[in-house]
């Protein structure tokens, strides 16, 4: 296929889903001239897709994608040559070539492949600048949770969203899981009664981690990798470093907080109906290390109230009464759900309660990835679009800041800004390595 073949079809995809959007119930149908025998879809009629971010979570995506018939992975990009190897094998495996072509810095991949998709899973304080460099180029995005390392990053990538009209799945996974849904329906159609309280357990913070400068690895494009962070040299924590335990430094993450906040916020947010909301006051404290390298806080606990009265605790999973997941309190008893399909109830019997007709009915997803696929074709909203994952991950977000602030904030959701707080507003952003901008 021709490069302006891939652009013609990428247009063509955007317009004609774009006509039937308002159409109730429009299916996509594939025409039976791009399917072969037994359903096989020939690689000229995918979904072209790049995997930027090729270790840890982007493998677990990339593979995802892989056994899906309608995509067509077609070029990899990674600052680490092992993992660069690694994924371009995985993929010319796949499909029996060598065809897979495969990038160390991303603007060479942009400025080569037309593709139509992108799967981006990078270290937090990438996330802005990667997703609107490509938003640009009018690729959709399946990009990992948190949406971004701030709640200006975040914004900037929502409004870039609407702008380009760019489909996006954020990869809040937990949405497209039955128990999650099934509680959160619950919860939505009154079973508990009136909500007043939200407990979310997430992780415990790691121990004190000293390390030592060691020489950059000869496969790491460090300076890459850095990217619009502050410079620093290359460390060597002892364990999986760059490519996992920069989550525990704040340049780069905000620790388990918010590398879980976009799973079970979010959930405990559709449960209560408000995934386009914010608090309007948060009130905590955060034990930090005073030793090491780490500095995201190890253990935290905040409290956020909405302008609904209801409130939401969240804290290191030790710390809550049921541990991790979400927990919802109403005037007529509680639901619990967390991974491992774990969903409870202060009584068995609201668990088996149907959803009538007339009722909410959420969302309804059982494959992630299939899902962003399908609104790619059809131009329909993913189950959780960038504008619900940056609402909750601010909340995490502003529950860091809080704790960091040492003193209760008031939050203008509408504004995105703290009121009359000069302090506050500060940690809304952070400044970029030159000359890396949004």
């Amino acid at each position: 296929m021709t490069q302006s073949t891939k652009i013609n079809r990428r247009s063509f995809l955007r317009k004609a889903s774009a006509a039937f959007a308002g159409a109730v119930g429009f299916p996509y149908l594939i025409q039976p001239s791009a399917l072969g025998k037994n359903g096989y879809i020939a690689p000229s009629n995918r979904i072209t897709m790049a995997a930027i971010g090729c270790g840890s979570m982007g493998r677990g995506n990339m593979d995802a994608f892989l056994h899906i018939p309608e995509v067509q992975l077609v070029a990899v990009c990674d600052v680490d040559q092992n993992h660069l190897r690694d994924a371009k094998n995985a993929v010319d495996r796949r499909y029996g070539n060598q065809d897979c072509r495969s990038y160390g810095d991303y603007r060479q991949l942009l400025a080569k492949e037309k593709v139509d998709t992108a799967m981006l899973a990078l270290p937090d304080h990438w996330h802005a600048a990667m997703a609107v460099a490509c938003i640009r180029e009018g690729i959709d995005i399946y990009g990992e949770k948190p949406l971004a390392r701030t709640i200006r990053e975040g914004r900037a990538i929502c409004d870039a969203v609407a702008r380009y009209g760019t489909i996006w799945q954020t990869g809040s996974w937990q949405r497209s899981i039955a128990n999650f849904h099934r509680g959160s329906e619950l919860v939505r159609n009154g079973r508990i009664g009136k909500v007043h309280y939200v407990e979310v357990g997430l992780p415990d913070g790691g121990g004190p981690k000293q390390a030592s400068i060691k020489p950059v690895p000869q496969a790491l494009d460090w300076e890459m990798w850095l990217g619009p962070a502050p410079w620093r040299p290359f460390m060597d924590y002892g364990g999986q470093a760059p490519h996992w335990d920069w989550r525990w430094i704040m340049d780069y993450s905000g620790g388990q907080l918010t590398d879980w906040a976009g799973h079970h916020i979010d959930i405990a947010h559709w449960g209560l109906g408000l995934d386009e909301s914010g608090p309007v006051t948060i009130e905590g404290q955060g034990k930090y290390h005073t030793v090491g390298v780490y500095d995201t806080p190890y253990a935290y606990s905040f409290e956020c109230e909405y302008a609904t009265g209801v409130k939401i605790k969240v804290a290191n999973a030790s710390a809550q009464p049921k541990g991790m997941g979400a927990v919802w309190y109403g005037d007529k008893g509680w639901i619990h759900v967390d991974r491992g399909d774990r969903i409870d109830a202060s009584d068995p019997t609201i668990l088996q309660e149907k959803i009538g007709p007339e009722e909410i009915r959420l969302y309804k997803s059982s494959n992630h990835q299939q899902n962003f696929i399908d609104c790619v074709k059809n131009r329909r909203e993913t189950i959780t679009p960038a504008r619900i994952a940056h609402r909750s991950i601010s909340v995490g977000l502003l529950g860091e800041i809080a704790m960091l602030a040492g003193r209760k904030l008031h939050w203008d959701a509408a504004k995105e800004e703290f009121v009359n707080d000069s302090y506050a507003n500060c940690y809304l952003s952070r400044s970029f390595r030159s000359p890396w901008r949004l």
